[in-house]
């Protein structure tokens, strides 16, 4: 049965107040599928790690919030069809969130808009200008390699996930991950090695 309408706005569920005691991920899942406020528990214990995968993908935390809502909306209108336990959940959430990134960075327009975003914020945090350049030419790397690639550096890295759950992730074997992420660091430091030479040439010219 689905705990709510497939149409129903995420706003109507997560202000149902809820003074149930804690449970863990398994329990609230069961519950959550009858009882809209164990689903305002699972929407709050998974939020903050969604939105920063969001944040490690996107480099602008408005472009995150935005997407991690469409998230959370396409959660609640597929909750029905979900079958699983705890660590399926937070899989399933990490395969949404991963597909609805990639289609937010598929225009090459607003690729090259949060690249511009990037380097702005860097400008405009308080670290010494090395950190801030480093930073920069970093998300600039990361933003050249293929969304696959993004996808496994950022769940790897940002996201702490062990081979086997980028696996299920992404639908396909450990061996095929571990082999793709091999790959994207190995593009990632020849790009990295890239702008670097380039900068310091750029730099030695200025003198």
């Amino acid at each position: 049965m689905v705990m709510i309408g497939g149409t129903c706005k995420l706003e109507r569920v997560i202000h149902v107040d809820s003074d149930s005691k804690a449970a863990d991920d398994g329990q609230l899942i069961a519950q959550a599928r009858n009882d809209p406020a164990a689903f305002v528990q699972l929407y709050r214990r998974h939020y903050d790690a969604v939105f920063r995968y969001c944040v490690h993908r996107l480099f602008e935390r408005q472009t995150a919030q935005d997407v991690t809502s469409a998230v959370f909306l396409s959660v609640v209108e597929n909750f029905s069809r979900f079958r699983g336990g705890e660590q399926q959940f937070r899989n399933w959430l990490y395969k949404i969130t991963t597909n609805a990134v990639n289609s937010h960075l598929r225009q090459a327009a607003r690729r090259n808009v949060l690249l511009k975003r990037a380097y702005e914020q860097v400008n405009n945090q308080n670290s010494t200008d090395v950190s801030a350049e480093k930073l920069a030419l970093l998300r600039e790397a990361v933003l050249t390699l293929r969304p696959r690639y993004q996808t496994i550096i950022t769940l790897r890295f940002f996201e702490n996930l062990k081979l086997t759950e980028i696996a299920e992730v992404l639908g396909c074997g450990a061996g095929t991950v571990r082999s793709q992420l091999a790959r994207a660091l190995a593009k990632l430091r020849k790009v990295l090695a890239t702008e670097f030479t380039e900068k310091s040439e750029v730099i030695e010219n200025e003198q």
